[in-house]
């Protein structure tokens, strides 16, 4: 099985130009989800580092990890932020996060990919197990729209309509795994931030 294989369904890295429209201001986003100062933060599902990127910017104190099971990509993130001195890197499966980690982490991004995780709560559960005590998992989930209503330059973008989970549904799926939502974070125009804090 080659690594295009095993990515999660519909999670292909989308065209630069339309997911720089959709999110002119990551940075931003990286405020609005609280990642803060002397945090260890990995980005999970890391792309080609846009939202990595931006967390090294907000972070003088503290170091992001990008984290992905393709190479290609995650060469193209390094590319990214290679003026960045506090980003480390991993190739992997999301699945065994917690045995490639060197040590626990305070804070998981996984930002428009846990959608087409083939498993959620177990995802979730191998987060915890990556995370220190009160750590953070935070989704960054396209909101159960039709895929028609989420136009990017006009065109239909994002997952199929069936793979969108509202913040309800996301919640049910992670919780079961040592979590509780600590708060909602409206991401316009499509996208919600769900932020969880690990209490087991």
């Amino acid at each position: 099985m080659t690594p295009q294989d095993r990515l999660f369904p519909a999670t292909l890295m989308p065209d630069r130009d339309w997911w720089h429209a959709l999110w002119p201001d990551p940075d931003g986003v990286v405020r609005a989800l609280r990642i803060g100062q002397g945090m260890t933060v990995v980005d999970l599902g890391c792309g080609d580092g846009y939202f990595t990127a931006a967390i090294a910017r907000q972070l003088s104190s503290g170091r992001v990890i990008g984290f992905d099971l393709d190479p290609v990509m995650l060469e193209q993130a390094q590319a990214a932020c290679e003026e960045m001195p506090n980003c480390d890197w991993l190739l992997g499966d999301a699945m065994a996060l917690s045995r490639l980690l060197s040590a626990p982490a305070d804070y998981v991004l996984i930002a428009n990919t846990f959608h087409g995780a083939p498993n959620k709560t177990a995802l979730a559960r191998e987060v915890a197990a990556a995370l220190k005590p009160s750590g953070r998992l935070s989704i960054v989930n396209w909101y159960p729209l039709s895929r028609e209503e989420t136009t990017v330059f006009g065109q239909p973008r994002g997952p199929k309509t069936e793979m969108r989970m509202s913040p309800e549904q996301t919640r049910t799926v992670v919780e079961p795994a040592g979590f509780k939502l600590e708060m909602l974070v409206e991401l316009p125009p499509y996208h919600y931030g769900a932020v969880f804090i690990r209490t087991h």
